[in-house]
C-alpha cells in the first residue's frame, strides 16, 4: 500500500529547502531600504562579499511587496524575480580556487517565493579579458525566467603588467 505525500512529509521537504538556501542568505547584509509607493513596498539594496574571491563585493536591489500589496493582490507567497545587480573591488582580489568552467559557479541564492522561485548570483570567469562576470537571474521550477542582470568587474589594473 502507498503512502500519500502527507503533510510531515512536506514539513520535511520544507526544512530541508531551508537547509539548503540559509547558508547562501548569511552572506548578504541589507545596506539600503527605498520605500516606493503608499502601500509599504520597498526596494531592498543588499551588499554580498563574494565568499572565495576576496576583494569583491555586489550589491543587489530587488523588490519587496508589502503585506497590504500581498493581501489585494492575493498571491501571498510570490514576490518578483527581478534583480539589479553591480559588483565591484572593494580590497586587493584573491582568486583561489574558483569554477572555471563556462556554467561558472552560484555565489548567493535567495528565495523569492515559498518553493519554486529564487534570485542567484554566478560568476564566470572570463580568463581571456582577465574579468569575473556576475549574473543574476530568476530560477523558476514551472518555466524558467528571462530576468537577468549583470555586472563585472575588471582584474587587469591600468599601469600594470603581467
Amino acid at each position: 500500500m502507498r503512502k500519500s505525500f502527507g503533510t510531515h512529509a512536506l514539513r520535511r521537504v520544507l526544512a530541508l529547502a531551508t537547509l539548503l538556501v540559509a547558508p547562501f542568505a548569511a552572506w548578504a547584509e541589507e545596506v539600503g531600504k527605498v520605500g516606493v509607493d503608499w502601500v509599504g513596498n520597498d526596494i531592498i539594496v543588499e551588499a554580498i562579499n563574494d565568499p572565495q574571491v576576496p576583494g569583491v563585493t555586489c550589491h543587489v536591489a530587488y523588490f519587496e511587496r508589502s503585506l497590504i500589496d500581498r493581501l489585494s493582490q492575493g498571491n501571498w507567497f510570490e514576490d518578483p524575480s527581478n534583480a539589479s545587480i553591480a559588483c565591484r573591488q572593494t580590497g586587493p582580489i584573491t582568486i583561489g580556487d574558483i569554477d572555471r568552467s563556462k556554467e561558472g559557479e552560484e555565489v548567493f541564492r535567495q528565495s523569492r517565493s515559498l518553493v519554486l522561485k529564487s534570485i542567484r548570483i554566478k560568476r564566470i570567469y572570463d580568463e581571456a579579458n582577465q574579468t569575473l562576470i556576475y549574473l543574476a537571474h530568476a530560477r523558476e521550477l514551472t518555466e524558467g525566467s528571462a530576468k537577468m542582470s549583470i555586472s563585472t568587474v575588471p582584474l587587469w589594473q591600468a599601469g600594470t603588467q603581467d
